[in-house]
């Protein structure tokens, strides 16, 4: 590592994609946590969420947390397009090749195997875009994956959630800086009326009509709007930011050669004990589509769904500063560990 930086490179070198396209020079960045153990079974794979950093979200990770490290090697995969691995802003001003879910979890697992010699994963846990990576681990690698918590996630992404991220992409592209396809300059603009989108979607209904937002010291609705959600998105590239919503929006476990679009056949592959924790109240990840799913995971050895009962919506699967949704995922994970 060099100078401040916190997080490893790996190197995968000139990467064929799902696509067919050739990407030069792919790299990913990841980051450890704890110690890998002599038999190498002791491992936690952590991928990261829309727009998120590993640092975003190894608030998660403590001895008293979600993920100890005490016991298990994690390691955060920052997912293409996140402005660590390979994304748009670092990749050169060329067109950037449409990535999918299967792409990212090729390049992973290269990094386990040949980085770390690893070829068991105790669980793989990921919220929202990583909920989905976590979905298509079990299912492309079913007997490497013994455990897999998706939280807030699907196993595709659904037309309603589609539709969701096409309101994202509009407000975002409608600021002047995106011209020819791409920004040329930051969308300030553009990354206010992302957030204002955002706000709508991400939180519940039960939310705002309890002003749960008080809780976290704004003073009014528009206090919230503004300190919470106005700048969310601008601590990221913009061109970052379409990239990674054409994977989520691509996302299906079963288009790939393996499966051919046969989603009962990709579920049924699956051979992990499964958590499925949808937010109760997440207005795009919805808990009918996790209801779906358990029924078709028919060659799983455990499936469980158990919504988060909560009123943060789809945050509720990511709750920094929410002790009650926090300990309802620290005491579902240590359930699953005893599977």
């Amino acid at each position: 590592m060099t100078g401040q930086r916190d997080y490893e490179i790996f190197e995968a070198g000139n990467v064929v994609l799902q696509s067919g396209a050739v990407f030069p020079a792919m790299k990913l960045a990841y980051k450890t946590y704890g110690a890998l153990n002599s038999a190498k079974d002791n491992v936690i794979l952590y991928p990261t969420s829309f727009s998120a950093q590993h640092f975003d979200t190894e608030w998660l990770i403590g001895p008293d947390g979600v993920l100890d490290p005490t016991r298990y090697f994690i390691i955060i995969p920052n997912l293409f397009g996140n402005g660590l691995s390979s994304s748009p802003s670092n990749s050169g001003n060329g067109p950037f090749p449409q990535l999918t879910y299967h792409d990212a979890v090729a390049v992973q697992h290269r990094l386990l195997t040949e980085r770390f010699g690893i070829t068991k994963l105790a669980l793989v846990y990921g919220w929202s875009m990583g909920g989905m990576q976590a979905y298509h681990w079990a299912a492309l690698h079913p007997d490497l994956v013994e455990r897999a918590a998706v939280v807030c996630g699907s196993a595709r992404c659904a037309a309603y959630n589609y539709v969701f991220l096409e309101a994202v992409k509009a407000a975002l592209s409608g600021d002047p800086a995106f011209r020819d396809g791409r920004f040329v300059e930051r969308p300030v603009a553009g990354y206010r009326a992302m957030g204002r989108v955002y706000a709508g979607w991400a939180m519940s209904h039960g939310f705002y009509r309890d002003e749960i937002w008080r809780e976290a010291g704004f003073t009014s609705l528009e206090d919230y709007l503004t300190r919470g959600w106005d700048t969310t998105f601008a601590r990221r590239d913009a061109n970052d930011l379409l990239a990674q919503i054409s994977i989520w929006q691509a996302g299906d476990i079963s288009r790939c050669a393996a499966f051919s679009g046969d989603f009962d056949r990709a579920l049924g592959a699956i051979k992990a004990h499964m958590l499925l924790m949808p937010g109760a109240t997440d207005r795009y990840f919805d808990v009918r589509d996790n209801e779906d799913e358990l029924g078709r995971l028919v060659n799983a050895k455990s499936a469980v769904l158990h919504p988060i009962p909560s009123l943060h919506g789809h945050r509720a699967g990511n709750p920094f500063n929410n002790p009650r949704d926090q300990a309802f995922l620290k005491a579902e994970i240590a359930e699953l560990f005893n599977k």
